[in-house]
C-alpha cells in the first residue's frame, strides 16, 4: 500500500491543510502508517494531479496563505474500492530492537537492559498520546455508546490496534527485562 490511501482515509474526516493532516497523522495514524510532514505534501501535490482531491487557497493577513484540501468523488471511489479489496500480504514486522536483541549474546546486559527500557519509555509515551485520543473520541460516552452512535468507527478500530500494540510491547519488553535480570542473578 502506499501513502496515497493512508491520505485519501484522513481526508474522511473533512477538508483539512497540509499541516492539519500532518498532525492527523502524527495522533492517529502513526501508529500503523507514519509518514514525515514532507511526504504528505508530496503525496497531497500528486493526488490534487490526479484529481482525487481538490485544494483551495484560503487568503491569510498574518500568515502566509494556507490550501485546504477535500476528497473529490473520484477519490472516495477510489477509496472505497481499496477499501474492499483484500490487503496483499500480512505486515512484516521490521525494528531494529529486535535485530539487536537478536544480537544480544556477549553484549554487556545493561546496554542491552538500557535499549529496552528506552523502548518502554517511548512505547508509554505513545501509548499515553493513544488513550488521550480515545478520551477525546469517547468524549464521555462508554465504548459501546460510541461503536453504536458514531457515524465513522475505523478510526477507533485503528486506534485500539495502536493501544494493543503498545500494551504488547510493553508486556515484551518487561518479559526480557526479567529474562536479563533472572540471567544476571545466575551469572
Amino acid at each position: 500500500m502506499s501513502l496515497k490511501y493512508a491520505v485519501l482515509a484522513a481526508l474522511l474526516e473533512g477538508e483539512a491543510s497540509g499541516y492539519e493532516l500532518s498532525k492527523v497523522f502524527d495522533v492517529s495514524l502513526a501508529n500503523f502508517w507514519p509518514a514525515t510532514p514532507q511526504q504528505l505534501y508530496r503525496e497531497l501535490e500528486r493526488l490534487a494531479g490526479e484529481g482525487l482531491i481538490e485544494a483551495r487557497v484560503v487568503q491569510q493577513e498574518r500568515r502566509p496563505n494556507k490550501r485546504m484540501f477535500t476528497l473529490t468523488e473520484a477519490g472516495r471511489a477510489d477509496l472505497r474500492s481499496f477499501a474492499a479489496e483484500p490487503p496483499r500480504r500480512p505486515t512484516a514486522l521490521r525494528d531494529e530492537l529486535f535485530v539487536k536483541i537478536q544480537a544480544m549474546d556477549g553484549v554487556d546486559p545493561a546496554v542491552t537492559r538500557e535499549l529496552v527500557e528506552e523502548r518502554m519509555s517511548w512505547a508509554r509515551g505513545k501509548l499515553d498520546r493513544y488513550l488521550r485520543v480515545r478520551d477525546r473520541l469517547l468524549d464521555g460516552r462508554t465504548e459501546e455508546e460510541y461503536l453504536s452512535e458514531s457515524d465513522r468507527i475505523g478510526p477507533y478500530l485503528t486506534l485500539m490496534g495502536g493501544i494493543a500494540f503498545e500494551e504488547a510491547i510493553l508486556r515484551w519488553c518487561e518479559r526480557v527485562l526479567a529474562v536479563l535480570k533472572q540471567r544476571v542473578a545466575l551469572g
